[in-house]
Protein backbone atom coordinates (compact mmCIF):
# COMPACT_ATOMS: atom_id res chain seq x y z
CA UNK A 1 0.00 0.00 0.00
CA UNK A 2 1.19 3.20 -0.72
CA UNK A 3 -0.31 6.36 0.95
CA UNK A 4 0.80 10.35 0.17
CA UNK A 5 0.65 12.49 2.98
CA UNK A 6 -0.15 16.37 2.62
CA UNK A 7 1.36 18.04 5.36
CA UNK A 8 2.20 21.99 6.48
CA UNK A 9 3.15 21.75 10.15
CA UNK A 10 -0.28 22.91 11.58
CA UNK A 11 -2.47 20.80 14.37
CA UNK A 12 -4.72 19.50 11.37
CA UNK A 13 -1.76 18.31 10.11
CA UNK A 14 -1.10 16.75 12.96
CA UNK A 15 -4.05 15.48 13.86
CA UNK A 16 -4.03 13.37 10.57
CA UNK A 17 -0.89 11.64 11.35
CA UNK A 18 -2.10 10.59 14.66
CA UNK A 19 -5.40 9.60 12.54
CA UNK A 20 -3.25 7.26 10.26
CA UNK A 21 -3.26 4.75 13.66
CA UNK A 22 -6.77 4.54 13.44
CA UNK A 23 -6.76 3.97 9.34
CA UNK A 24 -6.83 0.01 9.38
CA UNK A 25 -3.53 0.15 7.94
CA UNK A 26 -1.34 -3.34 7.13
CA UNK A 27 2.24 -3.48 8.84
CA UNK A 28 4.36 -2.15 5.85
CA UNK A 29 4.14 -0.30 3.37
CA UNK A 30 5.06 2.68 1.94
CA UNK A 31 4.33 6.66 2.82
CA UNK A 32 5.57 9.45 1.06
CA UNK A 33 4.91 13.17 3.12
CA UNK A 34 4.81 16.70 0.83
CA UNK A 35 5.09 19.86 1.83
CA UNK A 36 4.09 22.63 0.19
CA UNK A 37 5.39 26.02 -0.51
CA UNK A 38 3.52 28.90 -2.18
CA UNK A 39 6.13 30.97 -2.99
CA UNK A 40 4.32 34.05 -5.10
CA UNK A 41 7.41 36.17 -5.02
CA UNK A 42 10.90 35.55 -7.12
CA UNK A 43 13.31 34.24 -5.14
CA UNK A 44 16.57 35.93 -4.39
CA UNK A 45 18.81 36.64 -7.66
CA UNK A 46 20.92 33.55 -8.57
CA UNK A 47 24.51 33.76 -9.53
CA UNK A 48 25.16 33.83 -13.49
CA UNK A 49 26.69 30.32 -12.53
CA UNK A 50 23.43 28.90 -11.29
CA UNK A 51 21.12 30.49 -13.93
CA UNK A 52 23.36 28.38 -16.64
CA UNK A 53 23.17 24.97 -14.59
CA UNK A 54 19.32 25.40 -14.43
CA UNK A 55 18.59 26.71 -17.81
CA UNK A 56 20.52 23.40 -19.08
CA UNK A 57 18.65 21.90 -17.61
CA UNK A 58 15.18 23.38 -17.31
CA UNK A 59 12.39 22.51 -20.22
CA UNK A 60 10.46 25.48 -20.12
CA UNK A 61 10.80 29.01 -18.18
CA UNK A 62 8.17 27.30 -15.58
CA UNK A 63 10.43 24.77 -14.77
CA UNK A 64 13.39 27.33 -14.60
CA UNK A 65 11.26 29.33 -12.25
CA UNK A 66 10.37 26.50 -10.15
CA UNK A 67 13.66 25.47 -9.93
CA UNK A 68 14.52 28.43 -8.83
CA UNK A 69 12.04 28.85 -5.93
CA UNK A 70 13.44 25.40 -4.66
CA UNK A 71 16.35 27.86 -3.65
CA UNK A 72 14.15 30.00 -1.27
CA UNK A 73 13.53 30.20 2.48
CA UNK A 74 10.12 28.99 2.19
CA UNK A 75 11.02 25.97 0.41
CA UNK A 76 13.90 25.03 3.00
CA UNK A 77 11.30 25.83 6.03
CA UNK A 78 8.40 23.71 4.34
CA UNK A 79 11.34 20.69 3.87
CA UNK A 80 12.02 20.62 7.44
CA UNK A 81 8.57 20.59 8.06
CA UNK A 82 7.93 17.74 6.03
CA UNK A 83 11.18 15.61 7.53
CA UNK A 84 9.63 16.57 10.99
CA UNK A 85 6.36 14.56 10.17
CA UNK A 86 8.35 11.54 8.34
CA UNK A 87 10.39 11.20 11.99
CA UNK A 88 6.84 11.37 13.55
CA UNK A 89 5.24 8.85 11.00
CA UNK A 90 8.58 6.73 11.32
CA UNK A 91 7.95 6.18 15.14
CA UNK A 92 4.05 5.61 14.53
CA UNK A 93 4.75 3.04 11.54
CA UNK A 94 8.34 1.10 11.69
CA UNK A 95 8.02 -1.23 9.52
CA UNK A 96 7.01 1.30 6.69
CA UNK A 97 9.34 3.17 3.83
CA UNK A 98 8.60 6.58 5.17
CA UNK A 99 10.22 9.38 2.52
CA UNK A 100 9.65 13.57 3.12
CA UNK A 101 9.77 15.59 -0.05
CA UNK A 102 8.50 19.62 -0.45
CA UNK A 103 7.40 21.53 -2.77
CA UNK A 104 6.63 24.86 -4.40
CA UNK A 105 3.21 25.69 -6.04
CA UNK A 106 -0.21 25.55 -5.28
CA UNK A 107 -0.96 23.10 -2.59
CA UNK A 108 -3.57 21.29 -4.13
CA UNK A 109 -2.11 21.01 -7.38
CA UNK A 110 1.48 19.85 -6.52
CA UNK A 111 -0.03 17.28 -4.48
CA UNK A 112 -2.21 16.20 -7.86
CA UNK A 113 0.48 15.82 -9.64
CA UNK A 114 2.29 14.52 -7.27
CA UNK A 115 0.30 11.63 -7.56
CA UNK A 116 0.04 11.28 -10.72
CA UNK A 117 3.82 10.58 -10.67
CA UNK A 118 4.15 8.35 -7.80
CA UNK A 119 0.76 6.48 -7.67
CA UNK A 120 -0.65 6.08 -4.63
CA UNK A 121 -3.13 3.95 -3.36
CA UNK A 122 -4.63 6.78 -0.84
CA UNK A 123 -4.11 10.69 -0.21
CA UNK A 124 -4.36 11.68 2.97
CA UNK A 125 -4.91 15.65 3.87
CA UNK A 126 -5.86 17.51 7.08
CA UNK A 127 -8.94 19.42 7.44
CA UNK A 128 -9.04 22.74 9.62
CA UNK A 129 -12.78 22.66 9.96
CA UNK A 130 -13.72 22.01 13.02
CA UNK A 131 -17.34 23.53 13.36
CA UNK A 132 -20.53 22.81 12.08
CA UNK A 133 -19.98 25.93 9.14
CA UNK A 134 -15.57 25.42 8.83
CA UNK A 135 -16.66 21.76 7.98
CA UNK A 136 -20.05 22.88 5.78
CA UNK A 137 -17.06 24.75 3.17
CA UNK A 138 -14.62 22.04 2.79
CA UNK A 139 -10.72 24.00 2.72
CA UNK A 140 -9.93 24.65 -0.52
CA UNK A 141 -6.79 22.37 -0.59
CA UNK A 142 -8.89 19.11 0.69
CA UNK A 143 -11.77 20.35 -1.93
CA UNK A 144 -9.45 20.64 -5.16
CA UNK A 145 -7.76 17.05 -3.66
CA UNK A 146 -10.59 15.44 -3.36
CA UNK A 147 -12.03 16.54 -6.94
CA UNK A 148 -8.95 16.23 -8.88
CA UNK A 149 -7.37 12.82 -7.67
CA UNK A 150 -7.65 9.84 -9.55
CA UNK A 151 -7.47 7.56 -6.22
CA UNK A 152 -8.89 7.46 -2.83
CA UNK A 153 -8.44 10.06 -0.59
CA UNK A 154 -8.84 10.68 3.43
CA UNK A 155 -9.89 13.90 4.84
CA UNK A 156 -8.82 13.33 8.51
CA UNK A 157 -10.53 15.29 11.36
CA UNK A 158 -10.90 12.44 13.86
CA UNK A 159 -9.96 12.66 17.48
CA UNK A 160 -7.07 10.06 18.51
CA UNK A 161 -7.56 8.95 22.19
CA UNK A 162 -5.00 6.19 22.07
CA UNK A 163 -3.16 4.99 18.96
CA UNK A 164 -4.31 1.36 17.75
CA UNK A 165 -7.47 1.63 19.89
CA UNK A 166 -10.83 0.12 18.63
CA UNK A 167 -12.73 1.89 16.08
CA UNK A 168 -15.92 2.34 14.53
CA UNK A 169 -16.34 2.86 10.53
CA UNK A 170 -19.63 3.77 8.95
CA UNK A 171 -19.83 2.54 5.61
CA UNK A 172 -22.68 4.42 3.64
CA UNK A 173 -23.81 2.50 0.45
CA UNK A 174 -26.79 2.22 -1.94
CA UNK A 175 -25.71 -1.04 -3.83
CA UNK A 176 -23.47 0.77 -6.35
CA UNK A 177 -20.29 -0.78 -7.54
CA UNK A 178 -18.63 2.69 -6.17
CA UNK A 179 -20.36 1.83 -2.72
CA UNK A 180 -19.10 -2.13 -3.24
CA UNK A 181 -15.13 -0.77 -3.38
CA UNK A 182 -15.68 1.48 -0.60
CA UNK A 183 -16.92 -2.58 1.27
CA UNK A 184 -14.16 -4.08 -0.23
CA UNK A 185 -11.84 -1.32 0.72
CA UNK A 186 -12.91 -1.39 4.43
CA UNK A 187 -12.86 -5.43 4.36
CA UNK A 188 -9.20 -4.99 3.26
CA UNK A 189 -8.21 -3.34 6.23
CA UNK A 190 -6.40 -4.80 9.19
CA UNK A 191 -8.57 -3.14 12.26
CA UNK A 192 -7.56 -3.19 16.08
CA UNK A 193 -9.21 -5.86 18.07
CA UNK A 194 -13.29 -5.07 19.27
CA UNK A 195 -13.67 -2.44 16.29
CA UNK A 196 -16.86 -2.18 14.80
CA UNK A 197 -18.16 -1.62 11.40
CA UNK A 198 -21.76 0.07 10.65
CA UNK A 199 -23.13 -0.22 7.05
CA UNK A 200 -25.53 2.40 6.81
CA UNK A 201 -28.52 2.48 3.61
CA UNK A 202 -30.32 5.31 2.91
CA UNK A 203 -33.95 5.15 2.22
CA UNK A 204 -36.02 8.36 1.12
CA UNK A 205 -39.52 7.65 1.15
CA UNK A 206 -41.42 11.44 1.26
CA UNK A 207 -41.71 11.86 -2.35
CA UNK A 208 -43.60 8.33 -3.40
CA UNK A 209 -46.12 8.81 -0.06
CA UNK A 210 -46.57 12.52 -0.89
CA UNK A 211 -47.56 11.11 -4.62
CA UNK A 212 -49.55 8.62 -3.44
CA UNK A 213 -51.63 10.78 -1.39
CA UNK A 214 -51.92 13.45 -4.00
CA UNK A 215 -52.80 11.04 -7.16
CA UNK A 216 -54.16 8.06 -5.07
CA UNK A 217 -54.19 5.70 -8.34
CA UNK A 218 -50.81 6.11 -7.78
CA UNK A 219 -50.76 4.60 -4.60
CA UNK A 220 -50.85 0.66 -5.38
CA UNK A 221 -47.78 1.44 -8.00
CA UNK A 222 -46.15 3.09 -5.04
CA UNK A 223 -46.56 0.41 -2.81
CA UNK A 224 -45.34 -2.00 -5.17
CA UNK A 225 -42.17 -0.07 -5.73
CA UNK A 226 -41.76 0.41 -1.92
CA UNK A 227 -41.88 -3.64 -1.38
CA UNK A 228 -39.23 -3.90 -4.10
CA UNK A 229 -36.99 -1.03 -2.19
CA UNK A 230 -37.56 -3.42 0.80
CA UNK A 231 -35.91 -6.62 -1.34
CA UNK A 232 -33.33 -4.67 -2.22
CA UNK A 233 -32.86 -2.85 0.98
CA UNK A 234 -32.50 -6.94 2.42
CA UNK A 235 -30.37 -8.04 -0.92
CA UNK A 236 -27.61 -5.49 -0.28
CA UNK A 237 -27.86 -5.81 3.30
CA UNK A 238 -26.62 -9.24 2.90
CA UNK A 239 -24.72 -8.47 -0.09
CA UNK A 240 -22.60 -6.15 2.43
CA UNK A 241 -22.04 -8.72 4.96
CA UNK A 242 -20.74 -11.08 2.57
CA UNK A 243 -17.91 -8.72 1.72
CA UNK A 244 -17.03 -7.92 5.01
CA UNK A 245 -17.44 -11.42 7.02
CA UNK A 246 -13.56 -12.06 6.65
CA UNK A 247 -12.71 -8.24 8.06
CA UNK A 248 -12.47 -10.03 11.60
CA UNK A 249 -14.31 -7.50 13.58
CA UNK A 250 -18.54 -6.89 14.56
CA UNK A 251 -20.47 -5.50 11.27
CA UNK A 252 -23.97 -4.55 11.52
CA UNK A 253 -26.55 -2.82 9.15
CA UNK A 254 -28.72 -0.18 9.62
CA UNK A 255 -31.65 1.46 7.44
CA UNK A 256 -32.50 5.22 7.62
CA UNK A 257 -34.60 7.25 6.09
CA UNK A 258 -34.13 10.96 4.81
CA UNK A 259 -31.21 12.49 2.65
CA UNK A 260 -28.31 10.61 2.33
CA UNK A 261 -25.97 12.91 2.52
CA UNK A 262 -27.76 13.99 6.08
CA UNK A 263 -28.42 10.82 7.17
CA UNK A 264 -24.95 9.48 7.09
CA UNK A 265 -23.36 11.71 8.75
CA UNK A 266 -26.00 11.83 11.49
CA UNK A 267 -25.42 8.15 11.95
CA UNK A 268 -21.70 9.07 11.99
CA UNK A 269 -22.26 11.56 15.03
CA UNK A 270 -24.88 9.13 17.14
CA UNK A 271 -22.80 6.22 16.98
CA UNK A 272 -19.28 8.12 17.62
CA UNK A 273 -17.78 7.10 14.69
CA UNK A 274 -14.26 7.34 14.04
CA UNK A 275 -14.64 7.34 9.97
CA UNK A 276 -16.77 7.49 7.22
CA UNK A 277 -16.25 5.52 4.19
CA UNK A 278 -18.36 6.10 1.19
CA UNK A 279 -17.69 5.01 -2.62
CA UNK A 280 -17.13 7.45 -5.67
CA UNK A 281 -17.43 6.98 -9.47
CA UNK A 282 -14.79 6.49 -11.79
CA UNK A 283 -15.09 9.60 -14.02
CA UNK A 284 -13.09 10.26 -17.58
CA UNK A 285 -12.56 14.18 -17.51
CA UNK A 286 -12.15 16.64 -15.42
CA UNK A 287 -16.08 18.10 -15.39
CA UNK A 288 -16.92 14.62 -14.59
CA UNK A 289 -14.79 14.74 -11.69
CA UNK A 290 -15.41 18.28 -10.44
CA UNK A 291 -19.33 17.04 -9.48
CA UNK A 292 -17.76 14.02 -8.05
CA UNK A 293 -20.73 12.38 -6.97
CA UNK A 294 -22.99 15.08 -4.32
CA UNK A 295 -23.64 12.69 -1.90
CA UNK A 296 -19.97 11.67 -1.75
CA UNK A 297 -18.85 15.57 -1.32
CA UNK A 298 -21.35 16.38 0.65
CA UNK A 299 -20.51 13.89 3.49
CA UNK A 300 -16.81 14.82 3.08
CA UNK A 301 -17.15 18.16 3.88
CA UNK A 302 -20.18 17.71 6.97
CA UNK A 303 -19.19 15.08 8.72
CA UNK A 304 -17.38 15.28 12.20
CA UNK A 305 -15.08 12.60 11.44
CA UNK A 306 -12.47 11.69 9.57
CA UNK A 307 -13.95 10.64 5.92
CA UNK A 308 -12.29 8.16 3.24
CA UNK A 309 -13.61 9.02 0.04
CA UNK A 310 -13.05 5.10 -1.96
CA UNK A 311 -12.42 5.79 -5.97
CA UNK A 312 -11.40 2.36 -7.48
CA UNK A 313 -8.23 4.00 -8.30
CA UNK A 314 -6.92 4.45 -12.63
CA UNK A 315 -3.40 3.35 -11.35
CA UNK A 316 -4.41 0.34 -10.87
CA UNK A 317 -6.65 -0.24 -13.92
Amino acid sequence: MKILIAYDGSECADAALDDLTQAGLPESGEIQILSVAEVWLPPPPPSSYEIVEEAENARSPADLQRDFSKHSAAAKEVLALAERAHDRVQTLFPNWKVSADSSCGSAAWELVAKADEWKPDLIMVGSHGRTALGRFVLGSVSQRVLTEARCSVRIARGRVDEPRSPVRIIVGTDGSEASEEALKAVAARHWPPRSEIKVVMVDDPLAPEFLGKVIPPLGKVLEEDRQEERAWVEKISKRSLDILRNAGVKVTCAVREGDPKREVCKAAEEWNANCIFVGSAGFSNRLERFVLGSVSAAIAARAHCSVEVVRKSAHAA
